[in-house]
């Protein structure tokens, strides 16, 4: 329950799950306060606005913004078309965000800079669970305000934070030098920065499908024109499971992408080095000079540009005045963290989650979406919807469904670690048990009952990958 009944539930970040949970809080009867970096909502989305996803609309939207969209007369978008990062902002999160019972609680151009307990350091125990949450942000014209919640959602995920080049985690000697001309995550190499690259020398380093997108838009350039050559580093020699997949894959995009990749490869388009560790970058003149170990051996490289498609890590800073509990190496809740390390799991395999998982020591305040996952790619738009859920749901005083968390995610043929004695052979999870979707099978199944349920089944959401890298 939330401690100050009379005051919002504060939600740092209006992407598809912030704005998710704003919509399950309006569905509960409590006040969202939603508060975006960005000039409107969906910004990060924006960001990789030019990329496909994997999944159809079937597949990106969540229950309850659907049933307040439709409220208002909302046409949904054809359920079997591929939307962009800027068609979900377009045709989807925007609307949302437009609709009375939302737009009211959105603040855009906020960018939050702490988190804490009003007159309270992190160090102050008594009175501390009755005590308003306490939120520092700096609007767009840089002046700082502070506003009070009863609740903390932090969905403001990852995409700001992109790991650097390194292969211990650290910016590689020369990195942070040579960042005008080192790109991080899905640039737009055929549209607004396709002049950096046409005719260009480009080293890609990654191996997930970030990489692979880069790639292959990077191959569309090659053929308008030849002289573009792509390099294709992978930090480590995973190629095998990244390109595993293909066809089965239950997400035919996603397995499309990686046959495409194979075939670049095959036909000598690229250039792959596996294991390539680099070491340092030296500018010499309008180039780069790249020194790695390529299979363990030094190794020299000169190329124009860089793409950095490595993955991201979560912003903890504004979380300092937060007492938090969180893994060590994988930067997620603690119980949440060995259900998703992607040395054990692959998207498809992480068991169902909520309020259980995501809890803090510090009570009302939960970390939600990709950020909960810390340094773990397997990241699910599915996954987030049933979060937010859940989390809501405590928030409101109904426990029962706040613990009625199941998710049936699909079989991807992309694992993050090698099949086990304990694995399905099909790899990941196994297929999804015929007639179930990625909502909560217990609500179907008591509806079908004529029992009431916990209300998460009602237009059927799908799980949707949103970008993964390395």
């Amino acid at each position: 329950m939330i401690a100050h009944q009379e005051l919002p539930v504060a939600i740092v970040g209006a992407g598809p799950i912030g704005l998710a949970a704003a919509a399950q809080l309006v569905r509960r009867g409590l006040q969202p306060l939603v508060l975006e970096q960005g000039a409107s909502v969906g910004s990060a989305l924006r960001a990789w606005g030019h990329v496909r996803v994997f999944s159809p609309w079937r597949y990106v939207l969540e229950a309850a913004s659907v049933n307040l969209l439709t409220m208002h007369g909302w046409e949904a978008p054809n359920p079997d078309e591929l939307p962009t990062g800027g068609e979900i902002v377009d045709r989807y999160l925007q609307p949302l965000a437009a609709l009375p019972e939302i737009a009211p609680h959105i603040r855009a151009g906020c960018t939050v800079t702490a988190i804490g307990r009003l007159g309270m350091d992190k160090m102050t125990t008594p009175g501390r669970d009755t005590t308003p949450f306490q939120i520092r942000y700096v609007d767009g014209q840089g002046q700082e305000h502070s506003v009070l919640a009863g609740a903390v959602l932090d969905a403001s995920g990852t995409w700001s934070r992109p790991n650097p080049l390194g292969t211990d985690g650290l910016p590689a000697i020369g990195e942070t030098g040579a960042a005008s001309r080192i790109a991080y995550g899905l640039p737009d190499v055929l549209g607004t920065e396709r002049e950096h690259y046409v005719g260009r020398s480009v080293l890609v380093v990654g191996s997930g499908h970030s990489a692979i997108n880069v790639v292959l838009a990077l191959m569309e350039l090659r053929r308008i024109s030849p002289e573009t050559r792509v390099l294709w580093a992978l930090r480590r020699n995973r190629i095998e499971r990244l390109l595993g997949g293909g066809l089965n894959d239950q997400l035919p995009a996603r397995g499309s992408l990686g046959l495409a990749a194979q075939e670049a490869i095959a036909a000598g388009d690229v250039e792959l080095l596996a294991p390539f560790a680099v070491q340092a970058i030296r500018q010499d003149g309008s180039r780069l000079q790249v020194d790695a170990l390529h299979d363990g051996r030094p190794d020299q490289r000169a190329v124009d540009r860089i793409v950095v498609a490595t993955g991201f890590r979560p912003d903890l800073d504004m979380l300092r005045e937060v007492r938090l509990d969180l893994d060590p190496a994988v930067e997620a809740p603690r119980l949440l963290a060995p259900m998703i390390d992607p040395n054990l799991h692959s998207c498809g395999s992480v068991p169902p989650h909520g309020v259980v998982e995501l809890a803090q020591p510090e009570p009302g305040f939960f970390i939600v979406g990709s950020k909960s996952y810390g340094r773990a790619p397997t990241f699910l738009m599915a996954t987030g919807y049933e979060q937010v859920r859940s989390v809501v749901a405590e928030l409101a005083g109904d426990h029962d469904a706040a613990r009625q968390v199941h998710l049936v995610l699909p079989e991807t043929g992309v694992c993050s670690a090698a099949p086990s004695s304990q694995t399905s052979a099909s790899c990941c999870g196994g297929p999804a048990p015929a007639g179930t979707d990625a909502c909560c099978k217990a609500d179907l199944e008591a509806k079908q009952e004529g029992k009431p349920g916990c209300g998460c089944s009602d237009a059927a959401p799908h799980p949707s990958q949103m970008e993964p890298a390395e």
